[in-house]
């Protein structure tokens, strides 16, 4: 049996539009030790995150404290919006939930995000099954390999958990077949 973590981040600051250098606030820097003290009873084997900063800085205390290194894999990154920042977010996440082909000119659809970070976890199951495995993620990107393994899962899960940072799910694995996900609210005391 295979249990990997998908942590989404913490808060991030929404100031800064360079999805790659987006920092955390101070409250996801405050948070993250939420996701530390959760990981630290689960006998953790490895560390993944997608590249960017504020997963890799979600998941850096917990590596830190345990003296892991970050394994960063770049298809577990999130969604690629277009090539500028979107104000109405809400209404463009609708339409990719509603059609996964839809994406914009300079963008991904969100079949396209399901399918690198399947590939990707695919790849640490085949590599590293029965172990216990973190992957710093996104909301998008998280929400996309749900819906992989629970079809029912669509745009009112995911603007449920639009807020939700940090967010845990654990998904359980014998080989490559999940059998079993679980939401974890590390901010409500899971």
């Amino acid at each position: 049996m295979t249990i990997v973590y998908f942590v989404r981040h913490a808060e991030s600051n929404v100031n800064n539009h360079d999805d790659l250098s987006r920092e955390l606030t101070e409250k996801g820097k405050k948070d993250r030790k939420l996701v530390t003290k959760f990981l630290l009873e689960k006998r953790i084997d490895l560390v993944f995150s997608s590249p960017y900063k504020r997963a890799v800085d979600t998941v850096k205390d917990f590596a830190d404290q345990e003296g892991y290194a970050i394994q960063k894999i770049d298809d577990f990154r999130e969604r690629k919006v277009d090539a500028g920042w979107i104000d109405d977010f809400s209404s463009f996440a609708k339409q990719q939930w509603e059609d996964f082909n839809y994406k914009r000119s300079e963008g991904e659809s969100l079949h396209e995000v399901q399918e690198r970070n399947i590939a990707a976890l695919h790849a640490i199951l085949e590599d590293h099954g029965n172990k216990n495995i973190v992957i710093g993620s996104h909301g998008t990107a998280l929400s996309t390999v749900i819906n992989y393994y629970d079809g029912s899962f669509g745009f009112q899960d995911f603007e449920k958990i639009k807020t939700l940072m940090p967010w845990i799910v654990q998904f359980t694995f014998e080989g490559k077949q999940c059998t079993g996900i679980k939401s974890i609210d590390i901010l409500n005391g899971y």
